[in-house]
């Protein structure tokens, strides 16, 4: 099983360039739909073992989460090489998140 990581603010770019793919989980401890969401994150970390999954709380990262423009959680972000290419708001089945990283 792929590890699921939290990231802080002085870690995230490293993190985002060192893989090819990253998938970022904008979260906070007290939203539901964000914990109704987190059982799907942990399958997409161990059945897509190429992509590094990251999880960021936006209560503790408050600095990232303006950086991409959360405004509203989950907001799920997709990065290729470095750069977003995806993003998607709220809760969503788990075949919505593989699609994310196709």
């Amino acid at each position: 099983m792929a590890e699921i990581i939290h990231v802080k603010t002085n870690e995230f770019d490293n993190v985002i360039h060192s893989h090819k793919l990253v998938f970022v989980d904008f979260y906070a401890d007290w939203c539901g739909p964000c914990k109704m969401l987190a059982p799907s994150v942990e399958k997409l970390a161990s059945e897509h073992s190429e992509v590094q999954v990251v999880k960021i709380n936006v209560d503790e990262e408050p600095s990232l989460a303006m950086q991409f423009g959360v405004q509203s959680i989950p907001t799920l972000i997709a990065f290729k090489d470095g750069q977003p290419f995806n993003r998607q708001l709220g809760f969503m089945p788990y075949e919505a998140l593989e699609d994310m990283i196709m």
